[in-house]
């Protein structure tokens, strides 16, 4: 299923276009391109992104709440405004231990010559 971009040209407050679901994980998608896409994401407390791994950075963005960035078995917590780039091909999870939003940023680009 694709999801649809945010409307453009509009203005919006980040923090205010996606919703606390009780145990959820809600992703908005703002922009999403064959180079890259950023998402809005909420997570209830106790829910998580179990672990993955990405063959792109992803920069993440705390806009509400604490979150458990958890990446190569190395735990970072993160406050409203903080911000940690998860380095491609490294294992990473996403943790709440209490609720909070963040923004997610993947750019698509610079790994073309790398091997697989």
């Amino acid at each position: 299923m694709d999801t649809p971009e945010y409307p453009k040209a509009k203005v919006f407050i980040i923090v205010e276009i996606i919703e606390y679901v009780p145990n959820s994980v809600v992703i908005k998608t703002i922009i999403k391109k064959t180079t890259g896409n950023v998402s809005a994401v909420s997570f209830d407390s106790g829910e998580m992104l179990t672990e993955k791994t990405s063959p792109f950075d992803t920069f993440i963005q705390v806009i509400d709440g604490k979150a458990e960035v958890v990446i190569d078995d190395v735990s970072n917590l993160l406050d409203t405004g903080q911000s940690i780039i998860i380095p491609a091909h490294c294992r990473n999870a996403i943790k709440a231990n209490v609720r909070f939003k963040m923004i997610s940023t993947m750019i698509k680009s610079g790994y073309e010559d790398l091997p697989v």
